[in-house]
């Protein structure tokens, strides 16, 4: 230590004032300046590449697809924590279409996430309107902040060795770079984008510059990636600070830049959500942030890694991801497989599910649809999707099972003019106050206690009592106890649709 910094008055040569520095102790060394990063994660497709079990009403982010948790808490904790190699990671940014806003509140919240901030779309605009209005958002209070985009649908095996990679990827885009995190090629895939790899960035190791990328490249460039040693799959994690992408959207997306502007301009904040303005963002062109900046850019670059990751984003992605048995076959649910190899099962809701003699094919099965193909048609499957819609089918985006902030409901049969449910109230939570036009309802308590709202009365019933609710009676169905209420709810009428509910009063803002 320099005794001259404590001590102005000593002279650098006054030897004798510093008699014991020889033989002092050591300068003791200081740690590094953690990295601060935002993360931002993208959780707002509809997930049709892996119908039926993923729909629009519950996308595969909010499924757990590869462990017990959903894909969306996988990758909210893949970005927490302070001083784990050298990095300090903010609370994230959750961009997720508004529909699905209290899934993700609730999932996050389960694993301990309570300051976290979700961004509401009311509408699918593809990546960069979403990392756009993100980007906004951290540039109010930080517009130097290193922000690290995430797609929900990845899976790494180590953490650690992701981490590891962010540090040179941060040190570039501190210096204004978009960088990406480019993954070498196992096949000649044309589900990812290519990198077709520079000369490395002067002054930081590990980051080279990006010669050309490619979101979509054609089946010849594909196939040679994997021998060339010239060419990475884009992972679809970018790392920059606010101020440099606005900047690069500037110049290369300037219309999409405006309506997204004028979408935080006019937003709405409660304490749960962010909501963009709808007309604005509805006007917003649908662009990727591969098409709007990366393919466009001359400051991107790439740090090459060899990680093992997975984009669970198809059924073939999803069987290599699995845990196999001896044949290669990976199973879940109730699910049977006979001289049969290399195969994905996944059975549903206690549908048992039986194959024989079958090699590489997929075969889903849920309570009301059953999806089978060979295993190299996996891209085919959201023109089922599309297929369904145009016929008018109901399980092309809703399950059976909806969601909702106070528990789920289930269609057990509708038939003509009567419909049955099974309605699941959490502990806690209530339904709104309503009423309806066109049908009565008949409520019978099989599990819990419910505090039921009818008119001007309120009263309790227990398991087995039931209870009638004519048509147009001001209703509510509530849970004071400690375990879950359900209830079966017959409804009679000339129209049973959801939406013959008029709320009066509703605590999650439905109203």
């Amino acid at each position: 230590m320099d005794l001259n910094l404590l001590h102005p008055s000593l002279s650098q040569d006054d030897t004798s004032a510093r008699p014991h520095e020889a033989d002092g102790p050591p300068p003791v060394a200081r740690p590094a300046p953690l990295v601060r990063i935002i993360p931002v994660i993208l959780s707002g497709g509809s997930g049709s590449r892996l119908w039926p079990i993923s729909r629009e009403s519950l996308p595969q982010q909010f499924l757990g697809l590869t462990s017990q948790r959903t894909m969306l808490q996988e990758t909210a904790l893949r970005a927490r924590g302070c001083g784990m190699d050298g990095l300090d990671f903010a609370p994230p940014i959750i961009v997720c279409n508004q529909e699905h806003r209290f899934l993700a509140a609730a999932q996050l919240s389960d694993i301990g996430l309570a300051d976290r901030r979700i961004l509401l779309e009311p509408v699918g605009r593809n990546s960069a309107p979403a990392i756009c209005a993100a980007a906004m958002l951290v540039a109010e209070d930080e517009p130097d902040a290193l922000i690290w985009v995430m797609a929900v649908d990845m899976q790494f095996e180590d953490t650690q060795d992701l981490h590891r990679l962010l540090l040179p990827a941060a040190e570039a885009a501190r210096d204004g770079r978009i960088v990406t995190i480019g993954i070498h090629p196992s096949s000649a895939g044309t589900g990812y984008g290519h990198i077709e790899v520079g000369p490395p960035l002067e002054g930081v190791a590990g980051v080279h510059t990006i010669t050309r990328f490619e979101e979509k490249p054609e089946p010849g460039a594909a196939a040679r990636a994997p021998t060339s040693g010239l060419h990475l799959w884009n992972s679809g994690m970018f790392l920059f600070t606010a101020q440099s992408l606005l900047h690069e959207l500037e110049l290369h997306a300037p219309e999409l830049l405006a309506h997204v502007t004028e979408a935080m301009r006019l937003r709405r904040q409660d304490p749960d959500f962010i909501r963009l303005d709808a007309a604005s963002f509805t006007a917003c062109p649908s662009l990727s942030l591969d098409h709007a900046v990366a393919e466009r850019t001359q400051l991107g670059a790439v740090v090459p890694a060899a990680l093992c990751w997975s984009d669970v984003g198809s059924w073939d992605a999803l069987w290599q991801a699995s845990g196999k048995d001896s044949a290669g076959n990976a199973a879940s649910g109730e699910a049977l497989l006979l001289d049969s190899s290399n195969c994905l099962v996944r059975s549903e809701d206690g549908v048992l599910t039986a194959v024989v003699g079958l090699e590489d094919v997929v075969v889903v099965a849920t309570g009301d649809a059953v999806l089978a193909m060979h295993r190299n048609q996996a891209h085919d499957v959201p023109r089922v999707v599309e297929s369904l819609k145009t016929m008018g089918m109901k399980q092309a985006a809703q399950h059976s099972r909806c969601h909702r902030p106070w528990g789920f409901y289930e269609t057990l049969r509708l038939e003509g003019r009567f419909q049955v449910k099974r309605i699941v109230v959490d502990p806690g939570q209530k339904l709104s106050l309503q009423k309806h036009f066109h049908r009565a309802e008949h409520w019978v308590v099989v599990q819990g206690t419910a505090l039921v709202t009818r008119d001007s009365g309120e009263f309790l019933l227990t398991e087995g009592e039931a209870v009638h609710l004519p048509l147009g009676c001001l209703h509510r169905l509530s849970n004071p106890g400690r375990v879950p209420l359900a209830i079966i709810e017959v409804q009679l009428g000339s129209y049973l649709g959801e939406d013959d509910i008029v709320r009066i009063e509703d605590v999650f803002g439905r109203c």
